[in-house]
């Protein structure tokens, strides 16, 4: 049985990001999966239902300390004439501790809201920009 030592498991501490190239100093989370569409298969003779898969969603999240306008300058001006930018966000996981390190970049993000105004009294400023993509790359992973 293969077992790992606890100093192995990544820390999101050494997690950054970029932004069409641009370093993101702010971040404080980014997620990015797939969701996997399948119908379901009846098959005769079998209780169980199989699935057959049709395709995939890719959808993530961007949160950020809120200390500047990044998103607004980017999104606004191209959304009020009509065109809904596509983003490059590249991530770099690289804990010294763990085996390795991991990059990824979504090749196409597309931002599902832009939040103009978005502050409390006595709480720190965040930004949550929720996205879709169709398309990455695996640029380095960490080998099990």
């Amino acid at each position: 049985m293969a077992t790992f030592n606890g100093e192995k498991v990544i820390s999101g501490t050494f997690g950054e990001a970029w932004l069409d190239g641009q370093y993101i100093a702010e971040i404080m989370a980014l997620e990015a999966k797939i969701e996997i569409e399948k119908e379901d298969v009846p098959m005769a003779g079998r209780f169980a239902t199989d699935s057959k898969f049709m395709g995939f969603k890719g959808s993530g999240t961007l949160r950020m300390h809120k200390v500047n306008s990044r998103l607004i300058k980017a999104l606004s001006d191209n959304l009020k004439n009509g065109v809904n930018p596509r983003f490059q966000i590249m991530s770099s996981l690289n804990d010294p501790s763990s085996g390795g390190a991991e990059r990824i970049t979504i090749k196409d993000a597309s931002f599902n809201d832009l939040s103009l105004i978005n502050w409390e009294l006595k709480k720190k400023g965040e930004i949550e920009a929720p996205f879709t993509f169709t398309d990455w790359n695996v640029e380095d992973s960490i080998k099990p």
